[in-house]
């Protein structure tokens, strides 16, 4: 077996495995942790299939962000887990026929599956020789899609704009700051001196 071929069990098994513990674990900041472990795991597989990019993206978006802030949540935040677990157990019924369902269908798509005869030829043709996968990825979204990348991010800065306004409210009766009236303030007039005899008090 090669090196190759035993890194891709072992990556494979530690994120089926991670998947596994992230559902079934009791304690949630255990779940989380088996979610970073899935998702470090996937990014192993995304290097063996020679998508770098793809694998540093999964570790410094998904792990390094979503999985920190997750673990943050659950660790600062006062949640009755129990209570939770209680009342999902009602539903229990309804997601093991969901949960029988998707195996039906998982069942069904591997029975039915077929190997492109050109898939092979496929994988190795999209970066041209001797340039390394991000590099030519960055050729394809920067030079060949530019236009269309620019307008996917555009829509997203509107989408984002148009969440802040809806969201945005302004309330009364709260003191803002005002940046201005401090740097312009006088200090012979923004502070008084009292000649507080001794044993008077204020």
């Amino acid at each position: 077996m090669t090196i190759a071929a035993l890194s891709f069990y072992l990556f494979a098994i530690s994120a089926l495995a991670g998947g596994l513990f992230t559902v079934v674990s009791r304690n949630p900041v255990h779940s989380v942790l088996w979610l970073i472990l899935t998702f470090a795991s996937a990014a192993g597989l995304f290097v063996l299939l020679g998508a770098e990019f793809l694998a540093m993206l999964l570790l410094i978006v998904y792990v390094g962000a979503v999985a920190v802030l997750f673990l943050f949540v659950v660790m600062m935040l006062d949640v009755d887990f129990a209570a939770l677990k209680a009342e999902m157990a009602k539903y229990m019924p309804l997601a093991l026929l969901i949960g029988l369902v998707l195996l039906m269908q998982l069942g069904i798509v591997f029975g039915e599956w077929q190997v492109s005869a050109g898939a092979e030829a496929a994988r190795g043709a999209p970066a041209p020789e001797g340039v390394e996968n991000t590099a030519a990825l960055g050729l394809i979204l920067y030079d060949q899609y530019f236009l269309l990348f620019q307008l996917a991010g555009l829509i997203l800065l509107v989408a984002m704009m148009g969440a802040i306004m809806l969201t945005l409210r302004h309330r009364q009766n709260i003191k803002r700051q005002d940046v201005l009236a401090q740097m312009y303030r006088d200090p012979a007039k923004a502070m008084e001196l009292h000649d507080v005899k001794p044993g008077q008090g204020l």
